[in-house]
């Protein structure tokens, strides 16, 4: 029990840092700006993750902050677009475990879905990303990714650049309710 307070905590302290003390306007337009950019990066670095993102359903990116010291905990923000409507979901992350070293980590990640039951499986109800990184990821890899499995494509981005494999075992993504709820 100790250990998923503390994971909380540092999942905390990693969200805070994203969007504290900003108005939920304010959270927003940074949460697309981020999403902007990041897509911009990956379209640059992988250039056939923009054919599929073409044929995506929806997408969605996260910028996430992963501290370890011990336990591992972060958390970050981002934002689902399902491309037909242009409705935007809000939401949050938090990643927790037990991991063997000291640091922190800057990573995006982006969410590629190819239809709409996958997309409003993710942004209703979540995702649980244990299983469902390794299916996701297929035997390629999931930043290889040319076509979908399992209805995603998913790519993690850190400030080196797009990462072999990405890591999104023990995250949980779900909306940000203050955010979608617009006046």
């Amino acid at each position: 029990m100790a250990l998923v307070l503390a994971a909380l905590a540092l999942a905390g302290c990693a969200t805070t840092t994203v969007t504290g003390g900003k108005t939920p306007a304010q959270k927003r337009a940074e949460i697309d700006r981020m999403a902007r950019d990041t897509l911009d990066r990956l379209f640059e670095q992988n250039p056939p993750a923009r054919t599929l993102y073409d044929k995506a359903y929806g997408w969605a990116v996260f910028d996430n902050l992963k501290l370890s010291l011990f336990l591992s905990g972060g958390g970050g923000a981002g934002v689902a677009v399902e491309k037909p409507t242009g409705r935007r979901i809000y939401m949050r992350m938090a990643t927790a475990g037990v991991n063997i070293g000291l640091g922190g980590q800057k990573y995006q990640v982006v969410f590629l879905f190819q239809d709409r039951h996958t997309f409003e499986n993710f942004v209703e109800i979540g995702l649980k990303a244990e299983a469902q990184a390794n299916a996701v990821a297929g035997k390629t890899g999931v930043n290889a990714a040319t076509g979908f499995t399992n209805g995603m494509a998913v790519y993690q981005l850190t400030e080196a650049g797009l990462m072999l494999q990405a890591d999104i075992s023990g995250t949980r993504y779900w909306p940000w309710d203050e955010l979608n709820q617009h006046p």
